[in-house]
């Protein structure tokens, strides 16, 4: 994993806006659906590689294949996995819609307020070689005349599994998030194997507190089921090198109150156990962005990098490369300019939806700052 020796790099969270074609693919259907289209391998194939030269003209020095051929950055699964073929039900509900019920009530009748996923009724099993391997190839292919010398895929985490899909057959959550991660594995190393940076993707690590099962529990209660979330992230990691990989931890990536997300500095100590190269969290947000002030509290692990989000990515308003230079500053005094890769908050295509929160235009307006920001920084800090 390259670290920013002469200039802060750049980077972010890897979905990024679909265009039409592709939305018409994946929208709505699950991820098993969507290779039954017509074309589907070929248009996905074109917009891979349309996405991937977009970023790199964009300034982005570490780019992704832009989740271009997925419904759902954790959605996804259910074609690489076997066991989810029960009902459709949503995810727990927020302990904040106790708090905010007007609101809640008036977001959940919105576009994609219905939106779930099918629950786990069987054995969790490996079965996506030839998936991953059709999505290696597309990428690989992108980038083959390109002038990047490092790109990431990202992958949905064991515990971010748990969080979205119910689970109907497994005894306990441990047992379920633990065959999670073995059948995962496989993804991982297949990924790492390719060549590519592996992203893993676990906004349930921090957003989870905000479910319904903990509005009873302590905070010492939701740190064991943490720390069994990044073992389970271990195990699935064996035999890959830390160097190979960066976890990415949110609280998830839509525009509500977020005053029940549990504060950085309570989890952080969990999270430098996680087997990753880099850690990757939110610091562009109006509720995460003091935190850069934890790093100072709790220092990087011993050869770390740090993946500040810089800019947010729920809200139409294009930061000023300004105030991403400003921002990247912050993380560089404290942990070092050389550890600091600058980001996004989340990605711009969680879930394939033909209305995002932030209209396309505006998140390449918004990455395009992210760049110009990094090179203020850059020009400040070297």
């Amino acid at each position: 994993m390259k670290r920013s020796e002469r200039r802060i790099l750049t980077t972010h969270a890897g979905s990024l806006p679909r265009p039409p074609e592709i939305l018409k693919l994946v929208e709505g259907r699950d991820q098993r659906e969507v290779m039954a289209q017509p074309g589907a391998a070929e248009r996905i194939a074109s917009a891979v590689s349309a996405v991937v030269d977009r970023q790199l003209k964009t300034g982005i020095d570490v780019p992704s294949d832009g989740e271009m051929g997925r419904t759902g950055f954790a959605a996804y699964a259910t074609e690489r996995l076997t066991g989810f073929d029960g009902e459709r039900r949503p995810m727990q509900g927020q302990v904040e819609r106790s708090m905010f019920p007007e609101f809640y009530a008036e977001a959940a009748a919105g576009p994609g307020g219905g939106f779930g996923f099918p629950t786990c009724n069987g054995p969790i099993t490996w079965r996506g070689p030839e998936f991953i391997q059709r999505d290696i190839a597309s990428f690989q292919a992108a980038l083959a005349s390109s002038s990047a010398t490092e790109a990431f895929m990202p992958a949905v985490s064991p515990g971010q599994i748990w969080l979205n899909f119910q689970n109907e057959y497994y005894p306990s959550d441990r047992e379920y998030v633990l065959a999670a991660a073995r059948a995962l594995g496989n993804e991982y190393r297949a990924i790492v194997d390719a060549g590519f940076l592996l992203q893993i993707d676990d906004p349930g690590l921090a957003m989870g507190w905000n479910r319904g099962q903990f509005a009873d529990k302590s905070l010492d209660d939701y740190r064991v089921v943490v720390k069994e979330h990044v073992e389970a992230i271990n195990l699935a990691l064996e035999g890959i090198p830390e160097d190979r990989v960066r976890l990415h931890v949110c609280w998830g990536n839509g525009e509500w109150p977020h005053v029940r997300d549990v504060p950085l500095e309570a989890i952080v100590d969990l999270l430098y156990a996680a087997h990753a190269g880099a850690i990757y969290v939110e610091g562009a947000n109006p509720r995460h962005g003091h935190e850069w002030k934890v790093f100072e509290a709790h220092p990087l692990r011993e050869g770390m990098l740090l993946i500040p989000g810089v800019i947010d990515t729920v809200t139409n308003f294009v930061e000023h490369p300004d105030l991403v230079a400003e921002r990247i500053a912050r993380y560089a005094g404290v942990v070092g300019k050389q550890n600091v890769i600058a980001g996004t908050d989340c990605g711009f295509g969680t879930s394939a939806r033909s209305r995002p929160r932030v209209h396309p235009t505006i998140a390449w307006a918004k990455l395009e700052s992210l760049a110009e920001g990094a090179r203020r920084a850059s020009a400040a800090l070297w």
